[in-house]
């Protein structure tokens, strides 16, 4: 069992079970449901940066009671570039994009969590409710792509925060770089829990029909009521199934992930929500297993003692198993898929499955030779 500190169970009397209540990780006190309700996270500790760290208590005074529920807050961030680079070897693409900065999702396991902390926030509820939106995105990709020697390959958004999270409804941005992209015509690969993709349809058909396009959404659980606790304002498991449904019709190749997968939790559902997505007109698949870096492991793990004590041991052992005895181990090659014997059992009922199904058996490639760089002239007309 994790080292933990006791607190008086009747100042958070909050409707959790009698254990969790009792259970209170060293790295953060547990807020009040009602303040946090429609959030995942229970605790809304301070990043690894911060000089200091803030704990919420009970002073006597009914304080606690006072203080308003956590309500989504969004701030306009103005970076310099929008297209990020990166050289890992475990993924597939060199470059994406991130519209927003947190994701009012609050899958309780997200491993962008720790990004929060570079803002002078928490990975915490903070990283739910205090999120960053990026307005400049599209002129700037815009603007980015029409350098000259720029060399196009697969864009990837959706890799860190999801383009497709409620706020988008309103700021539109991930619309805007689609039609970039797609005046470009630039390829693009798109990951999301959102049914909100489906707005975009027209765009993504179009840019499909060119070999320009495919999107990905992520199904963790078919199991509604764990959906609801662990990803609190992402689209229900159904809902899901359904968008791959519209977004194959279209014309959009399409697949699913699942990630991560939970041992213990979620990993008997592989074979069942492969079986679902391959029905709705996935054609490809691919999965992650669960990862808990920095502070996202004691969010994930007081969230596991709210909600399933009695499996805690079970599932963090199982973890450990696959993560040479630690909670996370970020290892090149291992990262992703784990290590140990859990692990290769559950590689090998993947790929079964997936076989079965016939799923994974041809793999979109997306274009690149249609791109529509630099021209001659265009700097001098982005002047006027």
């Amino acid at each position: 069992m994790e080292p933990i500190v006791r607190a008086d169970v009747a100042a958070f009397r909050n409707g959790s079970s009698a254990m969790a209540n009792a259970m209170i990780e060293e790295s953060g006190i547990r807020i009040q449901d009602e303040r946090r309700r429609g959030r995942a996270a229970g605790i809304n500790p301070s990043g690894r940066f911060e000089p200091v760290t803030r704990h919420v208590f009970d002073d006597g005074w009914n304080t606690i009671e006072e203080l308003p529920p956590f309500k989504t807050e969004v701030q306009t961030e103005k970076p310099r570039t929008i297209i990020t680079r990166n050289q890992s070897p475990d993924i597939s693409f060199d470059r994406s994009i991130n519209p927003y900065r947190g994701c009012e999702h609050g899958c309780v396991y997200c491993f962008a969590r720790p990004t929060h902390s570079y803002m002078g926030l928490s990975p915490g509820l903070d990283f739910e409710s205090k999120l960053f939106a990026k307005p400049d995105a599209a002129k700037l990709l815009d603007k980015e792509l029409s350098k000259e020697g720029y060399q196009p390959r697969i864009i990837a958004i959706g890799t860190n925060t999801d383009p497709y999270q409620p706020i988008e409804k309103h700021w539109r941005i991930m619309r805007e770089i689609l039609e970039v992209l797609e005046a470009r015509q630039h390829p693009v690969g798109i990951v999301t829990k959102s049914a909100l993709v489906a707005r975009d349809i027209d765009i993504l058909a179009r840019m499909a029909e060119r070999g320009l396009a495919k999107v990905a959404l992520s199904v963790t659980t078919l199991d509604r009521m764990l959906a609801r606790t662990m990803e609190p304002r992402a689209a229900t498991p159904t809902k899901r199934l359904e968008t791959i449904r519209q977004l194959s019709e279209a014309g959009i190749p399409t697949s699913v992930m699942v990630a991560p997968i939970i041992p213990g939790l979620t990993d008997p559902e592989v074979e069942r929500i492969l079986d679902s997505a391959r029905a709705a007109g996935a054609r490809e698949a691919g999965y992650v297993i669960l990862r808990l870096p920095l502070e996202v492991s004691p969010i994930f793990k007081d969230w596991l003692l709210r909600h399933y004590p009695d499996r805690y041991r079970h599932v963090m052992s199982l973890v450990r198993s696959m993560r040479d005895g630690k909670d996370y181990d970020s290892e090149w090659g291992k990262r992703m898929k784990g290590s140990g014997p859990y692990a290769w059992q559950i590689g090998r009922r993947f790929e079964i499955a997936a076989r079965k199904l016939g799923l994974n058996i041809e793999k979109q490639r997306l274009r690149t030779d249609l791109f529509i760089g630099a021209q001659k002239g265009s700097e001098q007309l982005m002047l006027l």
